[in-house]
């Protein structure tokens, strides 16, 4: 599919994360102006505040866009997940240069004009709202629109928090080795801010003290182009607005109960979060989709009663969650995760839906074939001289890399710890030479990769099931309904294909979904 075809099919979704991307920004814009300019100001009447402020803004600035994203979530109030966490980091990664050229532009004021506004008898309100403000006015627009850039390009990580936005395209992009994808998210986002930075560049020129004058047909054009910029902005945020304006009215004139389903940031998860979203639709029930949540958000918001169900995985849940050394019972996993998050979460863990997704360990099939690996001890002997990659969530887990290494007696030549979705890439394109994927993952046939069995059973068991808040499976009963249909239903062999149509073949999630149910004969 040709990056035109794609924008054909995929521009009401592209549209609506477009304009999730322009409320960010233009929030969190507005709040860190509110903010900076006045603590501009104050800083160039308080000197003693200068250096603290302006140190700890310069600090923000430092702190990585995840690690910062990261800190803000268990935050009361600020934090938890959506747009409300992502406008926070941003206000906090624009006050820095909003702040600092409102100090330098009024501190840049020639000190004879000062003195001769005060000579003239005027307050010192007077003096920086007729004087200091006008003269300083380009340098606090260069602020606003340094900071305005900034944040279009972080709001692409907001995804990773459930804000939406064009990152979510990217990331799909890079899950799904999907070029079209990540153009749409990327090159969309680039447009964005060269717009801005642009427009603004025109208003700061206006502002200029130094501009030229002399040719009022210069002037006019200059005007003339500050009002085209502006006309452009505003159509574009008015289509943005109008062109997701349906899928909005049809959601809020929905009726009846409304469940909020989430799922990690990998292709199986959104699946099977999309599989229980249409599901409870065709039952009337208006579902708001929370997909693609980073790491353990999925869990924290399900506690935070800030989504109602997801997908998840019952070796996850028993190591990672519940912090218990990994056995092989798949039932007593399953029903030790099912105690316990009753009893600790009030949490209902459905029955399992028929597959499970382990750790994969995999290697280019070109090389199982030469070396005839079929098991992980037959690849003890070569992986002195191979480079490994791991996702970041293998690296950390308690049935990860560590007790996994220390299992076979595996040392590496190399350990590289990597984005998951990327490890598929490195491992087909040579970068490196083994990785733990997913057992499920459709790209392991579409890459050519073998998976080694797991002959020392290290690996718990994975099956996949769907933890419910109590109150929600007690508000909706269409959700034990939808549950109980699908305990059982999905095959390995299902999940995989359903997994490879995504990654492989580059179709939407919903339309895959759509076809799957109704062979099923779900519908």
């Amino acid at each position: 599919m040709n990056f035109l075809h794609f924008l054909q099919e995929n521009w009401p979704e592209l549209l609506t994360h477009l304009r999730e991307h322009v409320e960010l920004v233009l929030i969190s814009t507005g709040v860190a102006v509110l903010i900076g300019i006045p603590t501009g100001i104050l800083l160039t009447r308080k000197k003693s505040l200068r250096g603290p402020v302006l140190g700890i803004a310069n600090v923000m600035q430092t702190i990585p866009s995840l690690a910062l994203f990261g800190f803000l979530i268990p935050l009361p109030f600020i934090g938890g997940i959506g747009a409300r966490t992502a406008i926070v980091a941003l206000v906090l990664y624009s006050l820095l240069p909003i702040i600092r050229n409102t100090v330098t532009g009024i501190l840049g004021v020639d000190a004879n004009v000062r003195e001769a506004a005060v000579a003239m008898g005027m307050t010192g309100r007077q003096v920086l709202r007729q004087v200091e403000l006008p003269l300083a006015m380009s340098v606090i627009v260069t602020g606003v629109r340094v900071a305005l850039v900034i944040a279009i390009g972080v709001t692409t990580i907001a995804a990773a928090v459930g804000a939406g936005g064009l990152g979510v395209f990217i990331f799909r992009g890079l899950r799904q080795y999907d070029n079209n994808l990540l153009l749409a998210g990327a090159v969309t986002a680039a447009l964005m801010a060269l717009t801005a930075d642009f427009g603004l560049g025109l208003i700061e020129r206006h502002f200029s003290v130094g501009r030229r004058r002399k040719a009022s047909t210069t002037s006019g054009r200059k005007k003339f182009a500050v009002a085209v910029t502006i006309a452009i902005v505003i159509a574009v945020i008015t289509g943005i607005f109008v062109g997701s304006r349906d899928s909005r009215s049809y959601r809020s004139q929905q009726k009846g109960p409304r469940v909020v389903v989430g799922s990690k940031d990998f292709t199986e998860s959104a699946l099977l979060g999309e599989i229980v979203a249409q599901l409870l639709e065709a039952r009337g029930v208006a579902v708001e989709r929370n997909f693609e949540l980073g790491g353990n958000l999925p869990h924290d918001a399900l506690l935070a009663g800030r989504i109602d169900l997801y997908p998840e995985y019952t070796g996850t849940s028993y190591t990672a969650i519940l912090k218990h050394s990994p056995i092989t019972d798949p039932r007593a996993v399953y029903e030790q995760v099912k105690k316990e998050y009753a009893e600790k979460f009030d949490v209902v863990v459905s029955e399992p839906l028929g597959f499970d997704n382990t750790f994969a360990i995999l290697v280019r099939g070109a090389d199982a074939r030469r070396l005839q690996l079929k098991t992980i001890s037959d690849a003890v002997p070569y992986a002195r001289n191979w480079r490994a990659g791991f996702g970041q969530d293998f690296m950390s887990r308690a049935d990860g890399y560590a007790g996994f290494s220390k299992a076979y007696g595996l040392k590496f030549a190399e350990v590289r710890e990597m984005d998951l979705s990327l490890t598929y890439i490195a491992l087909s394109s040579g970068q490196v030479d083994l990785i733990a994927g997913n057992s499920t993952e459709g790209r392991i046939a579409a890459l050519d990769l073998v998976q080694l069995e797991d002959d020392r059973h290290y690996f718990p068991p994975y099956e996949a099931v769907y933890l419910v808040r109590r109150e929600s499976f007690a508000r909706v009963p269409a959700i034990s309904e939808v549950l109980a249909k699908l305990a059982h239903a999905i095959s390995t062999e299902e999940m995989r294909q359903l997994n490879y149509e995504v990654d492989a073949n580059k179709r939407g999630q919903a339309e895959v979904v759509r076809e799957w149910l109704k062979r099923k004969g779900f519908e």
